[in-house]
């Protein structure tokens, strides 16, 4: 599904700045995988993502997508295949555009935009997409998004980023900006739409409650490496005691 052949990303090569982001990372996820990724800050995740994503360059290795070569291909075009969800609500989303406009914006992914291919059929089906978020959004198609709560605005991002088939799924930390409730909601619709379109999907995350309940491997990342690989039933007979243990216990050889 998704493979990761000895990637590395360095930033501000050749300056006193320069920093291995990325250090030829080897990974392989099979479809249906739900990954979830945990690691102190600067460990390198989000750099992942936006490798995947094509928002970074590599320095070397390759990244292939259901047998494809992407490693080259610009992010416009990965964008039509992979969806992504971000930290800040405010993002993925159109504020002075209205929420069946945003809609018919993602539903039109990798085609010609166009407010005049709308109608009655593209309408209903938002209404039924918006309805299982039970958020009361399908009543408000016409209301513009700018107006509506971070956790609004990132759950319709979420229908957005799914409404039309895709490859793969990133979720970058899309409920650390979220108040607790808001987040809990969020991380419940996560996995019903994972599930339910049976995606294949990469989560970082800080909390390790749903790093640990959500999905079915977990992956640590630590200096631009990763350092732990758990799926299956060795992730489940892990505990959050059992993965902070581990992580105190590297950050504490590592002198961070």
């Amino acid at each position: 599904m998704l493979e990761l052949n000895n990637l590395s990303v360095i930033f501000n090569e050749g300056t006193v700045n320069e920093k291995l982001a990325l250090d030829n990372i080897n990974l392989t996820l099979d479809p249906g995988d739900f990954v979830t990724i945990i690691g102190s800050n600067g460990a390198g995740k989000s750099t992942l993502f936006q490798a995947i994503s094509g928002a970074v360059d590599t320095k070397s290795g390759s990244i292939i997508l259901n047998g494809k070569d992407i490693t080259f291909e610009p992010e416009y075009r990965r964008s039509r295949v992979i969806g992504r969800l971000f930290q800040d609500p405010l993002k993925g989303t159109a504020p002075n555009m209205t929420i069946e406009e945003n809609l018919h914006l993602s539903n039109q992914r990798g085609k010609h935009f166009s407010l005049n291919l709308m109608s009655h059929r593209h309408r209903e089906n938002f209404k039924e997409a918006l309805k299982e978020l039970d958020l009361g959004l399908e009543k408000r198609l016409d209301t513009k998004v700018g107006l509506l709560s971070g956790g609004q605005r990132q759950a319709m991002a979420l229908v957005m980023s799914t409404m039309t088939p895709i490859e793969f799924l990133i979720l970058d930390e899309h409920t650390a900006a979220l108040d607790p409730k808001t987040a809990e909601l969020i991380m419940e619709l996560t996995d019903s739409i994972v599930k339910e379109k049976n995606l294949t999907a990469i989560m970082v995350t800080h909390n390790l409650r749903y790093a640990m309940e959500s999905g079915n491997r977990l992956l640590m990342m630590h200096q631009g490496e990763v350092i732990l690989d758990k799926k299956g039933a060795e992730k489940s007979g892990m505990t959050v005691e059992n993965v902070l243990g581990l992580f105190n216990e590297i950050s504490i050889e590592c002198g961070n």
